[in-house]
């Protein structure tokens, strides 16, 4: 910490000269960086239509009310189906997602130079890419449909469930692990005895708090063509019936908030 000598004796001082000019030098950096920025996002805005907007919003918010609660009779069988969409992908991509993240955990792996960087490419790649984005990929390649969101959401799930279940696994007890190994188990019964009852808890957690955002995501992978409440909404979008839209959004409100219910008393009860 530097000190200055005064008339009253030593001051000290937080930072030097040179690391105050170099602290005010990268906040201004900072700023400069942010103008320019912001100049390249709006380069292509029409302000006129941005001063218009309150006027549009209000415009398109009295549409909307009161909402055609008549509509729900149609909208049971979609929101069906974006719960399979959420429940089978939620599944999928946690069956494969467990080996991958035992195969990725530092402690379990059993290469370190070939095994595990091929795990922890997958767990990346998963997570690198949206689900809406894996959805609008499948439905060009197996076509619209319920199949394509259900792997759509799996493919996004891997990277989550394994990323958080072999930090879990790295976490593990070793001396548990080492004492069933002393007693000449197979590497199979290490698994089951030795780290399965150490990460169950965190594997039912992370099982469900994945299902729970994959209520989310399926409810509007339909806007891609993958099915469910996404379709219907598109479809409302698409005629401006602004009343079935309130529907819907409400439908899915009510169906994230169920979701959140069950998450936290399943969660609750596990751990």
């Amino acid at each position: 910490m530097p000190v200055t000598q005064t008339e009253n004796g030593p001051a000290w001082h937080l930072r030097t000269p040179r690391a105050r000019l170099a602290l005010w030098a990268g906040w201004f950096a900072l700023v400069a960086l942010t103008v320019w920025c912001w100049q390249i996002m709006t380069k292509d805005t029409i302000w006129l239509f941005v001063m218009d907007a309150p006027q549009q919003a209000a415009d398109i918010g009295s549409r909307m009310f009161p909402p055609r609660l008549s509509y729900i009779e149609k909208l049971l069988w979609p929101l069906w189906d974006t719960l399979n969409i959420a429940t089978l992908g939620t599944m999928l991509g946690v069956i494969i997602a467990t080996p991958v993240a035992f195969l990725a955990a530092r402690n379990t792996t059993p290469s370190l130079l070939v095994a595990r960087p091929i795990a922890l490419f997958i767990i990346v790649a998963s997570r690198s890419i949206n689900s809406l984005i894996w959805a609008l990929l499948l439905v060009s390649i197996l076509g619209p449909g319920l199949l394509a969101g259900i792997i759509a959401i799996a493919l996004r799930s891997i990277g989550f469930v394994g990323k958080l279940l072999y930090e879990a696994i790295e976490e593990t007890d070793a001396s548990q692990t080492e004492a069933i190994e002393a007693t000449g188990a197979s590497g199979g019964q290490v698994l089951i005895y030795g780290y399965w009852p150490q990460i169950a808890p965190a594997f039912w957690g992370i099982s469900v708090f994945r299902w729970d955002i994959n209520i989310r995501e399926s409810a509007v992978l339909g806007l891609v063509g993958a099915g469910g409440l996404g379709l219907q909404l598109q479809a409302s979008l698409n005629v401006l019936a602004w009343p079935q839209v309130t529907t819907i959004l409400l439908v899915i409100l009510a169906t994230v908030v169920f979701s959140e219910w069950v998450s936290a008393k399943v969660r609750h009860a596990i751990i």
